[in-house]
């Protein structure tokens, strides 16, 4: 009996505890949606990509037009010519895999861009949730963007506009 009052006690002793602690959600979508900064940076992400793509489709094709010049032309080259255009092809064709590897590769190229122009954003992002967050006491501060486990939230607990604010961004109330 007293091993079963004490389960009871701890039981609600733990459940006042728990009820006792606050939640917050934000919309970091929703926030990189009304950061100019953030469409500025994807600009120039979208743009150093297309670029590079290019780079690396030309290699590619440059690649693909040798092969198809040497196997029109192997049946009357010699031996050792053959040889030194596959070698030829094959080290262009390494080239252009580096080049892929560089530009698009982890630590690669856009990586570092990426890391250049958007982590500073994320960061002035997660410093303004940590200082609302610890301003109101907040225990958990969730995410609902981007294929998040949030199965439902209360639009009351979304600080998404007040991050906004906190990072001294002006705020369109209508949305």
């Amino acid at each position: 009996m007293k091993k079963a009052l004490g389960i009871l006690i701890l039981f609600l002793g733990l459940s006042n505890l728990a009820s006792a602690q606050r939640y917050a959600y934000v919309d970091t979508q929703f926030i990189l949606d009304n950061i100019p900064e953030y469409a500025e940076a994807q600009t120039e992400l979208d743009r150093l990509t297309e670029l590079w793509l290019k780079e690396v489709e030309d290699r590619f094709n440059l690649v693909d037009q040798k092969r198809r010049e040497f196997e029109a032309e192997k049946i009357l080259l010699p031996e050792e010519i053959k040889n030194q255009r596959l070698k030829e092809i094959n080290k262009l064709e390494a080239e252009a895999k580096q080049l892929q590897k560089q530009r698009f590769g982890v630590g690669g190229d856009l990586f570092m861009k990426r890391e250049e122009l958007i982590k500073p954003i994320q960061d002035q992002i997660y410093t303004a949730i940590q200082t609302i967050a610890e301003e109101r006491n907040f225990a958990f501060v969730f995410d609902k963007a981007n294929q998040s486990n949030l199965l439902f939230a209360d639009p009351k607990y979304d600080i998404s506009r007040q991050v906004l604010i906190k990072m001294g961004i002006k705020v369109d109330n209508r949305n």
